[in-house]
């Protein structure tokens, strides 16, 4: 195969050809700060006031969707409809989540009530999804929640969200890599499920079953991921039809060995409403992996009517399904019954069909399969954009010709994945908890919120005061309720009250005081800003359901990602925002350049 290389153009208007396999220093670290040490050190020196000038720094939506893709060279190829979303998002969000946590929350949380939580985690993501729609189309990026968070909020809250997106990539692929070897062991009849691993006694506990059948699905998926988004949406519809048929399966069998006694015995709520709140923080992560279709706004073939389509259908009928699965178990089998580890099951077992069993180990299959291809395509378009920005080296921003895909970004995040896959067991990885998710969710909302309500050099001082009051109001008062509802005093009813009545003000604040200063151009999220101002509370509200072992996780993780932000990211995007080409591109907000006139025509 012909050397891949990408046309650049230079300062005398003649376009060159770079090759796309290479690696240099210039690749990596292309920025003044990084030329010497001596130009490192002169950097470090002036940190505080680079700092201060990030932290007030804005990107646009002609950014981010505009000037910022010449960074890769070539483009991404525009190939999906909002079928292909629907379907890639049911593919990334039904995968094993459902047929393993169904059966511990109804054990230990909600009982019969299980379908209430899916319903309440199901409601929250669907107001989030509403929330992505919006920004997708009005920033078609493949930055996602980064791109709409540095747009909005700024380098520091997009940085952040990009590091923690990162992280649950890496964590996240790597449990599905591990849980596939488990229910491939379950689908071959062994009983032992670390049967297929290796055992290494040298190894630190949790850490020496090696799993290299996990690497070499991760690889794989990737594999297919790098050959294009088209391959890649084609298999997972096959893939998508094969779960639907096991669902449909899972739901006819369940309801069909339905006794309605199980749902009142002893109770409805034995657990009680905090019960159902508890399953709902914990099933939540059934529905996670949505915004990867935010993602693939680049390559979609109209993101203006595509993106929510395929993002509300998805999450829609995602609900409903989940609740109707939840339903059928808890029909089937008592709720003190079920199994914890493998519900489905033992609840077919028990109804005299043992081999179901292997039906639900390929559902499970399926599922992951569709999670890690949907994952690989969504993780490197996020590590695209980022590095497009210089927040990351601008390497993993390069676009392969041929294929028309990341692929430096793409093995950049699965070698990550199958270095954690192959040594860390599950128990590791599920204490490292995805409170960073909820937390981009929110913050997202944040960011809707305020671009409706504020535009630089066009709002009002008082009009942004009166809008920052009442968004603060909406905050706090989301915080309060939740650190309320948790605390000793969570069965009193005034604190509800309270918070619940400052939520309320806030949100009818910016609806009749606060003036919206910008119209969507394609769609626009309904109930503004109601709609908006309950995700911000949904999504904090089942941030306070998780341990204290997720906050100190994701303060540690934090710690670690501004420590990289001060010493390597600040001083990249410092150099970019204030070269001379950044200058005539103007990637500051409200600083937009024409596009650069095409160069002429060579000579005949």
């Amino acid at each position: 195969m012909a050397a891949a290389a990408a046309e650049i153009g230079g300062d005398d208007g003649v376009r060159r050809r770079r090759r796309y396999w290479r690696w240099s220093k210039a690749d990596f670290f292309p920025e003044p700060s990084f030329a010497s040490w001596r130009s490192y050190g002169g950097a470090l020196a002036a940190t505080v006031p680079r700092l201060a000038d990030r932290v007030g720094s804005r990107s646009s939506e002609a950014v981010e969707a505009g000037t910022l893709l010449a960074q890769s060279e070539n483009p991404l190829r525009r190939c999906l409809s909002w079928i292909d979303l629907a379907l890639l998002g049911f593919g990334s969000v039904v995968g094993s989540g459902v047929f393993v946590l169904t059966g511990q929350e109804a054990r230990f949380d909600a009982g019969p009530a299980i379908p209430l939580a899916y319903a309440a985690a199901g409601f929250s993501a669907l107001l989030s999804s509403f929330c992505y729609a919006e920004l997708a189309t009005e920033i078609p990026s493949a930055g996602g929640s980064f791109s709409y968070l540095r747009v909005e909020l700024g380098d520091i809250a997009a940085f952040l969200a990009a590091g923690n997106i990162l992280l649950e990539a890496v964590v996240g692929a790597a449990g599905l890599g591990r849980s596939w070897t488990s229910y491939l062991t379950a689908l071959l009849g062994k009983s032992d499920t670390d049967a297929l691993r290796i055992h290494v006694p040298a190894l630190a506990e949790g850490f020496n079953l090696l799993d290299p059948i996990a690497v070499v699905v991760l690889i794989t998926t990737s594999a297919v991921a790098m050959s294009g988004a088209r391959l890649t949406s084609t298999l997972n519809s096959v893939a998508s039809v094969v779960g639907i048929a096991i669902i449909a399966f899972v739901l006819a069998a369940g309801f069909s060995h339905f006794d309605a006694s199980n749902l009142t015995t002893p109770s409805f709520f034995p657990f009680g409403a905090a019960g159902v709140f508890r399953a709902a923080g914990v099933v939540y992560w059934s529905y996670t992996g949505f915004d990867m279709v935010a993602t693939m706004a680049e390559e979609t073939k109209n993101p203006g009517r595509d993106i929510p389509l395929g993002l509300i259908t998805s999450m829609s009928s995602i609900t409903v399904v989940y609740c109707l699965m939840s339903l059928a178990l808890v029909g089937m089998q008592h709720y003190s019954e079920i199994d914890a580890n493998a519900a489905y099951s033992v609840a077919f077992a028990a109804a005299g069909m043992r081999w179901a069993r292997y039906v639900v180990a390929l559902g499970a299959l399926k599922g992951m399969t569709s999670g890690l291809l949907v994952g690989a395509l969504g993780q490197a378009r996020y590590t695209t954009q980022i590095a497009r920005t210089h927040m990351i080296p601008p390497y993993f921003a390069l676009v392969h010709p041929g294929t028309g895909t990341p692929i430096y970004a793409t093995v950049a995040v699965t070698l990550g994945a199958a270095c954690v896959a192959l040594f860390s067991s599950l128990d590791v990885l599920a204490s490292v908890s995805s409170i960073s998710t909820l937390f981009i969710f929110a913050l997202v909302a944040v960011a809707l919120l305020v671009r409706r309500y504020y535009v630089s050099g066009a709002t009002s001082p008082a009009q942004l005061r009166t809008f920052l009051a009442f968004l603060a109001l909406v905050v706090l008062s989301s915080i309060g309720l939740s650190v309320y509802y948790n605390s000793g005093y969570g069965s009193r009813w005034p604190g509800y009250v309270g918070f619940g009545g400052g939520w309320a003000v806030g949100a009818a604040g910016l609806a009749v005081f606060a003036k919206q200063q910008r119209v969507p151009k394609v769609y626009g999220v309904p109930l503004m800003p109601w709609l908006p101002a309950m995700s911000v509370a949904t999504n904090v509200f089942l941030m306070g359901s998780l341990g204290t072992a997720a906050y100190v996780r994701f303060g540690i993780c934090t710690a670690v990602m501004l420590a990289y932000y001060v010493l390597f990211g600040v001083h990249a995007t410092y150099d970019v925002a204030h070269s001379e080409d950044a200058a005539a591109d103007s990637l500051e907000h409200g600083k937009i350049a024409p596009a650069p006139a095409p160069p002429p025509p060579a000579p005949a």
